[in-house]
């Protein structure tokens, strides 16, 4: 486009750097906050006041801010089981269906080990935490299996896979929570047993003991990806597979072994909230909710380019503007969903910002002709 003597014109980046990527997605969280500001007006809402009660209750009150650090976790969680497929080239978009297979199993092994309830369990509590963590992390790769077996083998659609898998865990922990199931509750509330206190996950400043757990796995998959031999022939497939096929890595093992790999931490994620969350303890009569926030986790990958690290902050906000969301809706008296119109404009921004990581805008003023 030519104004005047200028011109203004798109030019690809070869490369952005950490401080302007950072500056790119910092731009885009505060249109996409000013956009929803709008909404708050039209509900004669003072939108400060809104971000005010928001940001408060989900990072400063005490109440508020463990529920939005576990919260937070999960998401990263999630967010690690889609960026491993997603440097393959592969979209996983099974994280529900996969953390559902980690919760069934984990609590599997709790009821078979009488860790339900008032009960008391057959082996040391220690013991059985860690059975149910390896069980979670276990059912979570058998469902991440199957659509990477498939893939690699029949080349079938990942995402029509895994969305249907979705849908088979959630009906499968429907029927096991129900009354007459074998994880109902005690009193046939709909929802599903509660473990024995004696299995109570250890508790780290007050929050689960996985805190610590998911941040270590972000920074382990960073390493693998940026250090290793098998992080580098991942992102080669990812990057072309028939030219990985002729460098010699196999077409059929890559995408079985990175959705093997997302499945399990999907798992973990199931274990987290279901089973080490305080106050939870239980497969609860909304964790469909979960197999929802499940997909934040897809938001937060594609923001930090697939880079785990970078998607701790975003798992962060996120975390706490589901928390904060819904606590404003009651506190303000708005409209229902104001928390998914916070997230679903904020996100959007941040995806479309995305651009301006490969292009930029660039004003020069033109050459005279001699």
């Amino acid at each position: 486009m030519k104004l005047g003597g200028y011109e203004l014109k798109l030019e690809k980046k070869i490369r952005v750097s950490a401080w302007e990527a950072t500056a790119i997605s910092l731009l885009a969280i505060l249109i996409g906050l000013a956009l929803v500001g709008l909404i708050f007006l039209q509900a004669k809402v003072n939108p400060l006041t809104g971000y005010k009660a928001i940001f408060s209750y989900a990072f400063a009150n005490k109440f508020g801010l463990p529920l939005t650090v576990n919260r937070s976790v999960f998401i990263l969680l999630c967010t690690c089981a889609f960026i491993i497929p997603m440097k393959a080239g592969l979209w996983n978009i099974g994280m529900a269906g996969q953390l559902y297979g980690g919760a069934l199993a984990a609590f599997g092994v709790a009821l078979a080990l009488g860790a339900k309830g008032s009960q008391t369990p057959t082996l040391a509590p220690g013991l059985i935490i860690t059975l149910m963590m390896l069980a979670a992390i276990l059912g979570g790769a058998v469902i991440g299996a199957i659509p990477g077996f498939l893939k690699g083998r029949f080349n079938t659609n990942e995402i029509v896979v895994t969305m249907m898998l979705n849908s088979i865990g959630f009906w499968l922990i429907a029927y096991g929570i129900k009354e007459g199931g074998p994880f109902m509750g005690g009193g046939g509330e709909g929802e599903g047993f509660k473990l024995a206190e004696s299995v109570f996950p250890p508790k780290v400043l007050g929050g689960a003991f996985t805190i610590p757990l998911a941040l270590g796995l972000a920074v382990l998959l960073y390493l693998l990806f940026a250090r290793t031999t098998l992080g580098y022939q991942i992102k080669a497939f990812g990057q072309s597979p028939s030219a990985a096929k002729y460098a010699g890595i196999s077409p059929q093992n890559v995408p079985l072994l990175v959705f093997i790999l997302g499945g399990m931490i999907a798992g973990l994620a199931g274990y987290h909230y279901f089973a080490a969350v305080p106050g939870v303890y239980k497969i609860p009569l909304n964790y469909g909710d979960f197999g929802d926030l499940s997909f934040y986790g897809i938001i937060c990958g594609l923001i930090s380019q697939g880079n785990p690290v970078a998607a701790v902050p975003f798992a962060l906000l996120f975390g706490g503007l589901t928390n904060g969301g819904r606590f404003v809706q009651g506190q303000l008296k708005l409209g229902y969903g104001i928390d998914y119109a916070l997230l679903g404009v904020l996100m959007i921004t941040l995806v479309a910002f995305q651009f301006f990581y490969r292009n930029s805008i660039v004003w020069k003023k033109m050459e005279r002709e001699p």
